[in-house]
């Protein structure tokens, strides 16, 4: 299944990449832009080396070079203008962002690693030491300014997701540019050291104007999850799992269930808004793309939250092919399916390989095969979501381990252990007998989530 998952995402964005969205029934949408552009190429970069993909070669080849010419095209190459080397968000704007060269720089080296061609590396690096420097100079602080006009109209704001620029300026220092390390360099510390603070503190930006760090929402407490992800890939790549890196990731992923969304799993994927004062979902879908951005990090430090999000994308490849989607049923926010999203679920599709650990090879040798549901609601009545399979170490408790509530009886009581994640209310089936989960004990094993343990207690009535 997930073989027909890659080659559908393959074909979506070979069809439809640079436009940013693709409306089923009626066509492309939104415009195009480099952002659609750039995460196009790292996976169809991708996609060209991986042997599921070795009949679309030469077509994936063609689309990576058309792909790369377009963005050319969207650099301003005016060096009177304090946009140089920046590239147009869209078509129709007069905008340059600093973000869109963060993502753009590392598309443009890994088009030219293909078919060096010297107009990608030339590109790549003047948006790097030219037009990330000029963004990073107009303040005092050292993160990147968040836009320029082409006609030098500023947004000075310094967003964390340009963190994200780590990728590209690194890969420029020590591979593509090293004559101009130094400069690369002294732009990633720069940047680190200034939005460093503000990151760990989950902040969206830092507004020069008030000389404050701000989030959105009416009580600026909430974040954008896709600008976080983005954030904790960069520095992730750039000085590995630091505490600063796990500390953001693991506070996110820890927001879970609320009264307001009980069907909210962060081990899937993150919610599109997200409360951080709160500690909660703050809207009623995920963004389909963070599952995508955050696989680099879950394989290395979080492979319980891999396995889930990856049987849950097997499932319903062609519903996380929309931007966001509801944590009830899966169905769309809007009839709108994403390049981008497409693009990091396709890159996810190509890096994946089922994780091994001690305590799974426990479970595949003596564990049983018990059916998981989900908790969605629960109001007047308790709902649940489609079961998938479960592997678990099961034992019916002891007296002297729990305390017997009146009605029920011992063997009314198991205990489990997994590797995936549960969650305190899902609904588990052992042998046609319904369970409730309990609150749920996380154990692990060199700081990394190893496996799930948690009492439950067989349903009588639902």
């Amino acid at each position: 299944m997930l073989d027909e998952a890659l080659n559908a995402y393959l074909q979506f964005v070979l069809d439809n990449a640079p436009y940013f969205y693709y409306v089923p029934g009626s066509g492309v949408f939104g415009g195009r832009g480099v952002a659609a552009a750039a995460f196009a190429i790292d996976f169809l970069y991708e996609a060209y080396f991986d042997g599921r993909c070795a009949s679309k070669k030469t077509e994936i080849y063609g689309k990576i070079v058309s792909l790369a010419d377009w963005i050319l095209t969207q650099q301003c190459t005016d060096d009177a203008k304090e946009a140089y080397g920046g590239f147009k968000s869209n078509e129709e704007s007069s905008y340059y962002y600093a973000i869109d060269a963060c993502r753009v720089i590392p598309s443009l080296l890994r088009a030219y690693s293909l078919t060096e061609v010297v107009d990608y590396l030339d590109s790549a690096r003047l948006a790097g030491y030219t037009f990330l420097k000029t963004m990073q100079e107009r303040q005092n602080y050292g993160g990147f300014a968040r836009a320029v006009t082409i006609n030098g109209d500023w947004l000075l704001q310094l967003d964390v997701e340009c963190l994200y620029g780590l990728v590209g300026l690194k890969m420029l220092a020590e591979t593509y540019d090293t004559d101009n390390a130094n400069i690369y360099q002294s732009i990633m510390v720069k940047l680190v050291d200034f939005l460093r603070s503000g990151f760990e503190n989950l902040w969206l930006y830092y507004d020069p104007s008030d000389n404050a760090w701000h989030r959105t929402g009416a009580e600026e407490s909430q974040i954008y999850d896709d600008c976080f992800a983005y954030a904790l890939l960069g520095l992730y790549n750039y000085e590995g799992w630091s505490p600063t890196v796990q500390r953001v990731y693991e506070t996110v992923n820890a927001i879970g269930t609320s009264s307001d969304y009980v069907g909210y799993n962060p081990n899937i994927c993150w919610a599109g808004y997200i409360d951080i004062v709160r500690r909660k979902a703050a809207c009623d879908y995920y963004d389909s793309v963070s599952c995508g951005i955050l696989h680099d990090i879950r394989a290395a430090k979080d492979k319980p939250s891999l396995e889930l999000s990856v049987q849950i994308l097997d499932k319903h490849y062609r519903d996380f092919m929309f931007w966001g989607v509801k944590f009830k049923d899966w169905s769309a926010v809007e009839n709108k399916q994403s390049i981008i999203t497409v693009s990091w679920l396709g890159l996810l599709l190509l890096r994946y390989t089922p994780t091994h650990t001690p305590f799974k090879a426990i479970l595949e040798k003596f564990g049983e095969n018990l059916t998981l549901y989900p908790i969605l609601e629960a109001e007047e009545t308790v709902s649940y979501g489609e079961g998938f399979n479960l592997k678990a170490m099961v034992r019916v408790e002891a007296p002297t381990e729990i305390v017997i509530e009146p009605g029920y009886a011992i063997t009314d009581y198991i205990t489990l252990q997994t590797f995936l994640p549960i969650r305190n209310r899902d609904k588990i089936r052992r042998g046609g007998v319904d369970f409730e989960v309990g609150p749920v004990k996380v154990y692990r094993w060199m700081g990394e989530p190893a496996y799930y343990q948690a009492i439950c207690r067989r349903l009588i009535a639902q």
